[in-house]
């Protein structure tokens, strides 16, 4: 989940870490056969991570390297405190493994857990799961997250501003789960099921004392989206959590709620998720990051809290600069563009410069008005070199004096 804005991170043994900082490069030995994508995917194996200097300074001495695990699990806690959530702890997860024999037949699989608290009574859990089948025949997603969420809203479309805060109170339920199947080499087609349940919805009102628009476009106590979806889906990467190696990703999911499998009304989205990694050099695991999120609804009533919104996205992390759900609207149109560098030459820390934009139309008109920009830069901390997990640390800052820190396990796209 997206972490918090205006926020002071503690992480564990972080001041340590980098006291301790090796800029040894450790050689690397790998299987001829592999072919150059998996090659800089799989390299980061023989670096160094976070457990390797653990071990130097309770042993004395360097781990030995150690080939890539079929299994690999990283773990991040972490606490903060911010404006908007008080006081709270974050536990996020990640688990990276193959279902077969052969890593350069098969992509690698992965689970996302996290779950927070704060002193705002804000909480949250959620599990996310990727996980193909041997020879990349089949590939299974889900999505599952359980929120009570006091947040805010600022109305809907681009022009809104800080002033219409207007916060709001509800518990959210969401489970989403997919198959495809392999048409052609990394090209699939399948079906799935998708459900979006709010309830306690609670609205204090706009803080200028306004009608906000939350009022305006109906306000319920509960809502419920329920449909199924069709995907198409292009996969060239081999490592989801950090593709170093290159390749792309393209995901475009039609949904289609209806009222006889429990929605509130008829209505569909267009989603449209693309994505290209270019590396920049055969010596090292730069990156050239670019991602494009497109997200149509049409037809019928969306509910309010299912409308497009900054940092909704599956992951969380659309909008670095910005807190979740700034901006709303019936469509949305984002952009980011990345750099991902290293700094030390063992892979234990790295940099990213980034920057994006995102507009919605204006409500009740239509028009999109406002480009919406903001750019940052973060730090890279390798937490696993077997499954290339880095502790994620940016700041980003956007427009009307928005600010803040970004936390997360594992890179936004």
């Amino acid at each position: 989940m997206r972490k918090y804005l205006l926020t002071v991170i503690i992480l564990f043994n972080f001041t340590v870490v980098l006291a301790q900082i090796d800029k040894t490069l450790i050689p690397v030995t790998l299987n001829d056969k592999l072919d150059t994508v998996k090659k800089a995917a799989l390299d980061t194996a023989n670096q160094l991570d976070v457990i390797d200097v653990i071990s130097r300074i309770i042993h004395n001495k360097p781990q030995a390297a150690a080939p890539v695990k079929k299994l690999t699990f990283s773990l991040l806690p972490s606490a903060g405190y911010s404006l908007s959530t008080g006081f709270a702890v974050n536990l996020s997860s990640n688990v990276l493994f193959y279902t077969g024999k052969d890593r350069t037949k098969v992509n690698a699989s992965l689970i996302n857990a996290s779950g927070f608290i704060d002193t705002y009574n804000q909480r949250s859990f959620l599990v996310q799961t990727d996980i193909w089948s041997d020879n990349n025949n089949f590939d299974f997603t889900s999505d599952f997250r359980w929120l009570k969420y006091p947040g805010s809203t600022y109305g809907l479309g681009g022009l809104t501003s800080p002033e219409k805060e207007n916060p709001i109170n509800y518990n959210y339920v969401k489970f989403y789960a997919t198959l495809v199947r392999k048409v052609i080499p990394d090209y699939y087609i399948g079906f799935g099921y998708n459900l979006d349940y709010h309830t306690n919805i609670i609205e204090m009102g706009n803080m200028d004392n306004t009608i906000s628009d939350f009022t305006l476009y109906g306000k319920p106590y509960t809502t419920t989206s329920s449909g199924y979806n069709i995907d198409l889906l292009y996969d060239k990467r081999v490592n989801p959590i950090n593709p170093v190696g290159g390749g792309a990703y393209a995901n475009i999911v039609f949904r289609q709620n209806l009222d006889f499998l429990g929605s509130d009304s008829n209505w569909q989205s267009l989603i449209i998720d693309l994505r290209k990694y270019v590396k920049t050099s055969a010596r090292n695991n730069n990156v050239l990051a670019f991602w494009t999120y497109l997200w149509f609804t049409y037809n019928g009533n969306t509910p309010y809290l299912d409308l497009p919104s900054t940092g909704w996205d599956p992951y969380g992390s659309s909008g670095r600069g910005y807190a979740e759900g700034r901006f709303r609207g019936k469509q949305m149109l984002y952009v980011e563009a990345e750099y991902r560098f290293g700094i030390t030459h063992n892979g234990l820390l790295g940099g990213v410069l980034f920057a994006n934009g995102q507009t919605y139309p204006e409500y009740p008109g239509g028009n999109f008005k406002k480009f919406i920009p903001a750019a940052g830069t973060g730090l890279r901390l390798k937490l696993n070199k077997h499954s290339n997990s880095n502790i994620c640390i940016d700041y980003g800052f956007g427009i009307d004096g928005s600010h803040g820190f970004f936390v997360n396990l594992g890179e936004g796209f």
